[in-house]
C-alpha cells in the first residue's frame, strides 16, 4: 500500500480513478449521484490509502463546485448558453482527472471550490 510520501499502489491508483469517474455514473442513474458516488468511494478508503483520500476531496470538490455553477446558470439569462459548456467541461475534466489519477498523479480542478481540505 502506498503512503502520503510515497508513490500510490496500484489499488489506491485505481480507486482514485474510480473516485473520480463514479461521478458520470451518477449522473445518469440518481440525483446529486455526482456527488454522492465519489462520496461514498472516498468514505471507503480514505483511511486506509492516503491518495484516494486526496483524489476523493478533489472529485467532491468538484463536482459540487460544477452542480453550482450549474444551478447558477439555469436561474440566469445566459444559462441556456453556459450550462452545456459546463456541462461538458465537467465531463472532459472528470476524465482527465480519472486519466491522471490513473497513472498516480495528484489532479486539481481548475475554478474548484475548496469545501473539503
Amino acid at each position: 500500500m502506498g503512503d502520503s510520501l510515497g508513490a500510490p499502489s496500484k489499488d489506491e491508483k485505481t480507486w482514485a480513478m474510480i473516485a473520480h469517474l463514479a461521478s458520470l455514473l451518477g449522473y445518469s442513474v440518481i440525483p446529486l449521484g455526482n456527488i454522492i458516488d465519489p462520496l461514498v468511494v472516498w468514505q471507503m478508503k480514505k483511511e486506509e490509502m492516503p491518495f484516494v483520500d486526496d483524489q476523493g476531496k478533489e472529485a467532491l470538490n468538484f463536482q459540487i463546485s460544477i452542480t453550482i455553477y450549474l444551478l447558477v446558470a439555469v436561474v440566469t439569462v445566459i444559462g441556456i448558453v453556459v450550462a452545456p459548456l459546463i456541462i461538458i467541461a465537467g465531463l472532459v475534466l472528470t476524465i482527465i482527472a480519472g486519466l491522471k489519477a490513473s497513472n498516480g498523479e495528484h489532479y486539481r480542478y481548475p475554478l474548484t471550490i475548496r469545501f473539503l481540505k
